[in-house]
Formats: C-alpha cells, sequence, structure tokens
C-alpha cells in the first residue's frame, strides 16, 4: 500500500483479531508466567536454604545455653576449708583458695554410692562433675562463710559428658569403647537420674563468664566485651573521617582528575578481600606502629579502614539525594558554604549517614579474615577491660570452637553463632528505624 502524496509504502494495519496475533499473545503471556515461575521457585530455594541453615543452628544452639546439673548433699568441712571463726578474713580466703575441693565433691558422691571403693572408680565417679564445680563451691564458701560447717544440697555443674547424654548427644548404644562415657558411669548416672537428682537449668555462665577449655565453662562474655571495645574503635575512627571525607568531596572538592581518582579507589576499596586489610594491619599498625598484638585497638583501626569505603560511599548518596532547593534557600538568605552544609544540608542527611554507618558496623562485626591476621584468634580466659587489654571477638571465637574436637563446643558454637546473629539484626533493625523514623520525600 502506497501513499500517494508522499510515495512511501504504507504498512498493513495490524489484525488485532487474527489467530497469529492471538497465539503470539498466547506465547507471551506463557513467557511470563514461566519466568514468574522460576522467580518464585528461586524465592523458595533460597528461602528453603535459609530455614534449614537457621533451624540446624537453632536446634544445635538451644543446648548451650542449658547446662546439667547434679544435686548433691555437700558438707562443708572447716578441716578442709578452714574455720572462719578463727581465721581472719584474708587468712580464710588463702584457706579456701588453697583448699582441696575435689574432697568435699568426693564426699558427697560417695555418700551417694557407698558401693565405690577402688581408686580407679573413685576417679570415674568423680568425673560425674564439672571441674568448674571445685570453683562453684570455692565461690559459695567465700561468700557466705556461714557454710563451713554445714552441709547444703548443692546444683553442682556436670561435666561435659555427661552433659552430652543427659541432651542425648551422644549414643550410648554403640559399643563401650567407642563412645568416652563407659557403662559404669551410665548407671550411676542412671541411679542419679531415678533419684531426681538431674535436671537442666539455664547456664548463665555461658553469657557472663570467658573462654574455657572446658565446654561446661566457657562462656562468650569475653568475646563480647571484645567485639564491643573493638566497634567502638571502629565507630571513634571511621565516622568522622568517612562523614567529613564524603562533606568535601560532595560540597568542596573541584571537579577534576584528582577528585575522579580518589572517587574510584574509594569505590575499588569498598571491594577488597577484607583479608587484604588484615595484611594491612599486620603490617603497618603491629610491626611498625607497634600496637599491642590481639588489641581491641588494633582490630578496631583495621576495621576502621574496611569499613571507611562503605561510610564514605553512603555518606555521599545521602548527602547527594539532599534537594538543591535548600542549598538554595540558605544561600539565599546569607549562609556562607560551611553553614549550608552544617546547619542544612548535613541534618537532613543525617538519617541516611547513619543508616550507612550502621550497616558498616554490622559488616565489621560479622569480620574474621582481619582479625585473624592481627593476632585476635589468641586462647583469651580474662575479660578485657579496655582498648589496650589482650580480648577475642564473636566471630573468632566462633571460629575457635568449631574448631574444637569435644562434642559440647558444637553446641556452643551454634549458641554464639545465635548470639551474634541476634546482634546483627539488632543493628540493622536500629538501621532500618532511623530511616523509616527521619527520611523525608522531597
Amino acid at each position: 500500500m502506497t501513499n500517494t502524496e508522499t510515495g512511501h509504502t504504507l504498512s498493513k494495519p495490524t489484525d488485532w483479531q487474527s489467530t497469529a496475533m492471538s497465539r503470539r499473545v498466547q506465547a507471551r503471556y506463557v513467557r511470563e508466567r514461566i519466568f514468574k515461575v522460576f522467580g518464585l521457585l528461586a524465592i523458595l530455594t533460597g528461602a528453603t536454604f535459609l530455614f534449614v541453615l537457621l533451624f540446624n543452628i537453632v536446634s544445635d544452639g538451644m543446648g548451650g545455653f542449658y547446662q546439667a546439673r547434679i544435686k548433691l548433699e555437700v558438707s562443708f568441712d572447716p578441716d578442709v576449708l578452714g574455720d572462719p571463726s578463727v581465721l581472719n578474713e584474708e587468712d580464710f580466703e588463702r584457706s579456701v583458695y588453697q583448699a582441696n575441693m575435689t574432697q568435699l565433691i568426693l564426699g558427697a558422691l560417695q555418700r551417694q554410692f557407698p558401693d565405690v571403693r577402688t581408686s580407679s572408680d573413685l576417679r570415674r565417679l568423680v568425673r560425674l562433675v564439672s571441674r568448674g564445680a571445685r570453683w562453684q563451691l570455692r565461690h559459695m564458701a567465700l561468700k557466705n562463710p556461714d557454710l563451713v560447717g554445714t552441709t547444703r544440697a548443692v546444683d553442682l555443674l556436670a561435666s561435659d559428658d555427661i552433659d552430652q547424654v543427659i541432651k542425648g548427644n551422644i549414643n550410648i548404644d554403640v559399643p563401650e569403647s567407642d563412645r568416652r562415657v563407659k557403662d559404669k558411669e551410665l548407671g550411676w548416672l542412671t541411679r542419679l537420674q531415678d533419684a531426681g537428682l538431674v535436671s537442666k537449668k539455664f547456664h548463665h555462665l555461658f553469657l557472663t563468664s570467658g573462654d574455657s577449655r572446658e565446654p561446661e565453662l566457657a562462656g562468650i562474655w569475653g568475646a563480647v566485651m571484645g567485639s564491643a571495645l573493638t566497634l567502638l574503635v571502629t565507630l571513634v575512627i571511621a565516622f568522622p573521617i568517612g562523614v567529613m571525607s564524603a562533606i568535601y568531596l560532595e560540597e568542596f572538592a573541584p571537579q577534576n582528575r584528582l577528585t575522579d581518582l580518589i572517587e574510584i579507589n574509594i569505590n575499588n576499596l569498598a571491594a577488597v578481600p577484607s583479608i587484604v586489610f588484615g595484611l594491612l594491619g599486620l603490617a603497618v599498625f603491629l610491626n611498625v606502629v607497634g600496637l599491642p598484638r590481639s588489641a581491641p585497638i588494633v582490630g578496631g583501626v583495621t576495621l576502621a579502614l574496611m569499613t571507611l569505603p562503605t561510610i564514605i560511599i553512603a555518606s555521599r548518596a545521602a548527602i547527594k539525594a539532599v534537594p538543591p532547593s535548600i542549598r538554595d534557600a540558605a544561600r539565599g538568605l546569607g549562609a556562607s558554604p560551611m553553614q549550608v552544609v552544617f546547619h542544612h544540608v548535613l541534618p537532613v542527611a543525617m538519617p541516611g549517614i547513619l543508616t550507612g554507618t550502621i550497616i558498616g558496623m554490622a559488616q565489621a562485626l560479622g569480620e574474621t579474615a582481619p582479625l585473624l591476621m592481627i593476632g585476635m584468634v589468641a586462647f583469651i580466659v580474662d575479660i578485657p577491660n579496655s582498648i589496650n587489654d589482650a580480648a577475642t571477638v564473636l566471630p573468632v571465637q566462633i571460629y575457635l570452637w568449631a574448631e574444637s574436637p569435644e562434642r559440647a563446643f558444637v553446641e556452643k558454637t551454634s549458641a554464639a553463632i545465635m548470639v551474634l546473629m541476634f546482634f546483627l539484626i539488632c543493628m540493622n533493625g536500629v538501621a532500618i528505624w532511623l530511616r523509616q523514623r527521619f527520611e523525608k520525600n522531597w
């Protein structure tokens, strides 16, 4: 068909009711449905893997918050502990620390099992109770000297093997040679259970103590404090430097090759593997500057370098999102460039800046590789009190427990992961709340 005025060939009008067009439309609808099905399958697959992961962590980790205990009648013998009515406070404290607490525990067990006589059986019998029970009794005697000379029912910590048997994590149906808990110990445990002397209670030591070689005594408070001190150093260094850098690059820096090069390097640093920052911390802060090894200060400085690009990029995006009309209005009222930025632009951009900072800090909280490079993988028992004390952090603590051979550390590892996930969820929740609470739509 040809237009007589222009001489151009006109296309034939589309017949939307034709069979060919109907087939094409149907085929398009089929492709759309297939795409939706694949998208739904992808979401369901990801959600399934996430559910399985969380289920395994929670199912393994819940046992870490509970510990088996054995109730025994303990006689606080003054011949063993010392007589507080005769000794002064200092001498009594020294006597308690030097006392053989195993003798008290063994006496309580022998009253429960008078038929156990041989030395080998007595050693096995004592192994029903954790080594931490000695510390438990010592703490009770020091806290209340009036206990000396009396007999009290005390819930003593069970050993890690007995605890795992009670929780069903050790298969007692296998031959005796293939398990650590022997038949005699199982028989004694059964007698204690029949007498109602075995229970599972919330294990507060897991949340209030430091690391230990004994699983039933190991806790995460040392790692939590190490993480808190490390993140404090990271925040103090990275936040002001990152925000000031973003303000300069976005509001004051001239557009030239130098600033372009800086922006490219910032974006590239955000994608650098975290272990590279660990190598930098090892080479500079430990070997050159001489900061204390395995301390929150060196960990915080290293993580600050890793977090800086994230904070700068997020802060620049928040500042750029501020409408130009706010700047123009401030300039129109006679505000200086510094006043425009700090009195008008920065307060409006602060919710986005804080959101990016919290996300960067959450990323730093979950990092392990850079801290391994600077020595924060050491076995630390004491709770750190300053940024110069030796410390570890939650991800590294999880790594250490995952490498331990004892079965009881499996649930400790999962429980520590649950605590770490709780902190990460809280930090991300705060970031979402800040964005929704203070963000303005222009």
